[in-house]
């Protein structure tokens, strides 16, 4: 499987999909950070930049489009103009590159404020357009907590395929689902991942950790792999609280996930034990995203290592590689029948 990314950032998609096989065709990404981490992991992949640039681009031929536009006009913590932003306006954009290239495959991610921005009407226009395009399509809501990362993170991610929306459907829910029997409401539901109390540690097996060599391949990886994990101590987690608004903070008890990581996580979120109140470090926001260690500690202007500001702010846009893996997974799946 061949894909390209736009709006790549630091690449969770990559992360995750390593495993697969899955090569990276290009990636597309402008802000001066996450392209410093791309050129570092991934030298031999070319980044074109500028997304609303792609008829420049080259006709490389790829299986799958992978993206997740700017949220800010969506979100529910910003001023929600939706299409009105030209942040907003990406997702068409991201239309245009499926309809240029054709890939079998679309994975596009968003925050659920999308499904009622616009009183839902600008999820609709996107939804229509990839309909017009030929593309069966579905979309849910997952939650990073599920997958073995202790953050709460609910996104909405939509999976189109160029054969039927049946395909499409069967990558994002499970086949009892599909079939209206959900399960007895006293039946155990998805457990979350472990809490965060104190902070994150590592324990555990996970596939995606051990980042080692940077070369043309991306990630190399030992057996023993780890998941976000908690430190013994008691305590609980600092951050925004989606009902607070942009600003209001909120307590989680020792026992609850993280809050979603956001780009300001370096003042929103925070640790409190009874010895400290302290902000979480960028490896912990690292691993509570699913990434490897110091994945985005690269030498940056100048300086053998990367400031914390930049760090943050990259961690807090990005996809949890968790997720990403189960997608890719799934979409391997259904691609093999």
């Amino acid at each position: 499987m061949r894909y390209g990314s736009v709006c790549s950032g630091i690449e969770a998609a990559t992360v995750a999909w390593h495993l697969l096989g899955w090569k990276a065709a290009w990636y597309s990404e402008i802000e001066p950070f996450p392209c410093a981490v791309l050129k570092h992991h991934y030298s031999a992949v070319p980044n074109y930049g500028d997304m609303t640039k792609y008829e420049e681009w080259p006709n490389e031929p790829i299986n799958l489009l992978v993206g997740g536009t700017p949220c800010q006009s969506f979100s529910v913590a910003g001023l929600r103009k939706g299409l009105a932003d030209p942040r907003g306006n990406l997702m068409l954009t991201y239309g245009a590159i499926a309809r240029r290239y054709r890939p079998e495959w679309l994975v596009w991610e968003n925050v659920p404020g999308v499904l009622s921005s616009n009183g839902g009407r600008d999820f609709g226009t996107f939804l229509g357009m990839l309909a017009e395009l030929g593309y069966g399509f579905a979309y849910r809501v997952l939650d990073a907590q599920y997958f073995g990362v202790a953050q709460r993170r609910r996104r909405v991610f939509v999976v189109a395929n160029a054969r039927s929306w049946q395909r499409a459907a069967a990558v994002l829910f499970e086949s009892h689902s599909l079939q209206g029997h959900p399960a007895p409401s006293r039946e155990a539901r998805q457990g979350t991942a472990p809490s965060t109390r104190g902070g994150v540690e590592l324990c555990g097996p996970l596939n995606a950790r051990d980042y080692k060599d940077p070369g043309t391949d991306g990630m190399n990886y030992n057996s023993a792999k780890m998941v976000p994990c908690v430190y013994p101590m008691h305590g609980g987690m600092i951050g925004r609280q989606e009902q607070n608004g942009p600003s209001g903070s909120g307590f989680g008890e020792e026992t609850d996930p993280s809050y979603t990581l956001t780009a300001g996580g370096q003042v929103r979120h925070g640790v409190a034990t009874p010895l400290q109140v302290r902000r979480l470090t960028p490896v912990e926001c690292e691993r509570l995203q699913g990434f490897p260690d110091n994945y985005t500690n690269i030498p940056w202007r100048k300086k053998p290592e990367s400031p914390d500001g930049p760090r943050y702010k990259a961690l807090g846009n990005s996809m949890a590689v968790p997720v990403m893996a189960w997608i890719g997974k799934r979409i391997k799946e259904v691609s093999e029948l």
